[in-house]
């Protein structure tokens, strides 16, 4: 009887350990269930006081995570293993994950507060209707100098990085879609050209563009730009921001002859545990107040009108940010280019570092 008993003691002191283990697990995966939500964001693209905010308000215990490419988040999402609650994705990502059937349907009797969302920014072709996204932030790539060491008349378009007298003085974002979609705007052709000719053109031009090069960087570039350790680099408006924030002499421009625009939204991933939870954090970021706060701490454009009105005026109505219609009818948005052009892309901007001297 004693065996039978310690036997069945032993039994259950497994079984304890057994589901104390897969909880443990469980919460280090992300999916700890409805007291938590799980979110998926770039780097430094929320204010922590929000995420505090939203933990006290909602009553869940926010596990934050975050990535450096949209590339990087598809595959670990795709993957498996951590089940994310939110994810901010850009439109060409969103676009195959929508393809990919990887994305929870928008339950938009759920949302509350899409009326102060721009309508210029809802209802775009990468996701109509607003079927699967929502939107968070959006802005262009442009250029930013330092005009202690570039006159403001000598850089206003793409062509201007190939000047012989950047030599050794320019920095670039690390991105095959940013770098050859330059190229092929300061070529006239569309930064979703699939035409190999017009790839292998930029590809060329690019080359010629590498006794200029400083350094092809990350994040990086803001500490750079700010130390003034480079006259001029090619950035996202965001960064470029926070950029000219640390420094006086650094400005921004958006060449008139084609950029990007770009747009960050809101997802639910399929695989989400805390679906509750996703709709409470969506509606949360779309009060103005929260919005607001978030756009003057990160830098990007708000897409949220009731939220711009609530910004310091300075910024609101600062052009380089907020750019004018007219300026944004000569912006194009990343299109998801397939798994062979994105290949492709990614080869020929290879080839380019390796052609660096």
């Amino acid at each position: 009887m004693k065996k039978l008993q310690s036997l069945f003691i032993g039994i259950l002191a497994i079984i304890l350990i057994l589901f104390l283990g897969v909880h443990q697990l469980e919460k280090a995966s992300g999916m700890a269930g409805a007291d938590t939500l799980t979110i998926y964001n770039w780097g430094d693209y929320i204010d922590p006081d929000l995420l505090r905010k939203f933990e006290k308000e909602s009553g869940y215990k926010v596990n934050y995570e975050t990535f450096d490419s949209n590339e990087a988040m598809f595959t670990k999402i795709q993957q498996g293993g951590t089940a994310y609650d939110i994810t901010i994705p850009s439109e060409y990502m969103i676009q195959k994950m929508m393809k990919e059937k990887m994305l929870l349907p928008i339950d938009h009797s759920k949302i509350k507060g899409l009326k102060n969302i721009d309508e210029r920014f809802l209802n775009l072709d990468f996701d109509p209707q607003n079927k699967y996204s929502i939107p968070y932030f959006w802005g262009t790539l442009g250029i930013i100098y330092n005009d202690k060491f570039v006159g403001k008349d000598q850089i206003n378009h793409w062509d201007d990085l190939w000047k012989p007298e950047l030599k050794d003085n320019l920095m670039l974002i690390d991105g095959a879609r940013e770098v050859l979609g330059l190229s092929l705007n300061s070529l006239g052709y569309s930064l979703n050209s699939k035409n190999n000719q017009e790839l292998r053109e930029a590809t060329d031009k690019l080359n010629k563009l590498t006794t200029n090069v400083k350094a092809i960087v990350a994040d990086e570039i803001k500490m750079y730009m700010i130390n003034e350790e480079s006259a001029v680099a090619v950035t996202f408006s965001g960064e470029a921001a926070e950029m000219l924030d640390g420094n006086e002499h650094l400005h921004y421009v958006i060449p008139s002859e084609g950029s990007n625009l770009w747009f960050d939204n809101i997802v639910i991933p399929k695989t989400a545990k805390n679906i509750k939870g996703s709709y409470e954090f969506i509606n949360f970021m779309l009060r103005p107040e929260n919005a607001a706060q978030n756009a003057e701490y990160i830098g990007y454009s708000t897409p949220n009108k009731t939220a711009k009105k609530l910004l310091p005026k300075e910024i609101s109505s600062d052009e380089q940010f907020y750019p004018s219609d007219e300026v944004i009818k000569h912006l194009e948005v990343y299109e998801d280019l397939g798994a062979k052009y994105l290949g492709i892309y990614n080869d020929l901007f290879l080839e380019f570092k390796m052609y660096r001297k």
